[in-house]
């Protein structure tokens, strides 16, 4: 019996017509369909996959031992996530032994900050593997803030705000756009980076681009003291020289 074939698709920012044809094509004809989510909670690549499941299809539903509650710094972090990943690429392992395909979802694009990586390292090499490219998030968030990001010999560097303040720093003062992933609980520390950098009046947070309760704000006149869910994105916008 030949194996399946692991699929990991993209399923772009969030709002479910901008999946590409061709990752629904290849959604749809899984017989196996996977997706990470938070323990407790439906997880947000189901919900954008939602409308289009077939009720024939197999869901696997591989939930994290832990999200924020651990830093990643701490050893712990590394070696239980490592096990944990290794747990999911052994379940999916028995379903490609058994001939079914299974396709990984996730939002955004799966090579970019998508933890489908993690089982594409641990399987790639065993059986078939075909990634299906998906609409990032910041590009949604860029056209939904109406504020083209580059032109000409514009530099965009994408940042994630988990860095030191002084690496945010230095990296934005060489760069002429940025956005700014795993914005969460470091908003203060990308807000005052910018700001050290001359860039904050320029910088944009968007809250659930693309999807319900889409939310664009300057960052100068974000609160301080306010929180941002987990599907936030910072946007400093390059196109300052002519036009």
């Amino acid at each position: 019996m030949a194996c399946g074939t692991l699929l990991g698709i993209g399923l772009g920012p969030g709002d479910p017509e901008l999946i590409t044809l061709k990752g629904l094509r290849r959604l749809q004809a899984a017989p196996v369909v996977a997706a990470f989510a938070k323990a407790g909670r439906t997880g947000n690549a189901w919900t954008i996959a939602e409308p289009h499941l077939l009720a024939q299809q197999t869901r696997l539903r591989l939930e994290y031992p832990f999200t924020l509650e651990v830093a990643v710094s701490d050893p712990r972090y590394h070696r239980e996530m490592n096990a944990f990943y290794d747990d999911c690429a052994r379940q999916l392992a028995a379903h490609l032994e058994a001939g079914r395909d299974v396709a990984v979802i996730c939002e955004g694009d799966p090579f970019f900050y998508g933890s489908y990586m993690y089982l594409h390292d641990r399987l790639a090499g065993r059986f078939a593997a075909e990634v299906v490219p998906g609409i990032t998030g910041m590009s949604a968030c860029w056209t939904r803030a109406d504020a083209p990001i580059t032109h000409g010999d514009d530099v965009l560097t994408v940042l994630p705000g988990t860095l030191p303040e002084a690496a945010l720093v230095e990296r934005l003062r060489v760069t002429d756009a940025a956005v700014f992933m795993k914005v969460g609980r470091n908003l203060p520390r990308i807000r005052a980076a910018l700001g050290q950098a001359g860039m904050l009046h320029r910088a944009i947070l968007v809250e659930r681009g693309s999807m319900n309760g889409e939310r664009v704000t300057p960052l100068a006149d974000w609160p301080a003291d306010q929180a941002v869910p987990y599907f936030t994105i910072v946007l400093v916008p390059g196109r300052q020289g002519v036009r």
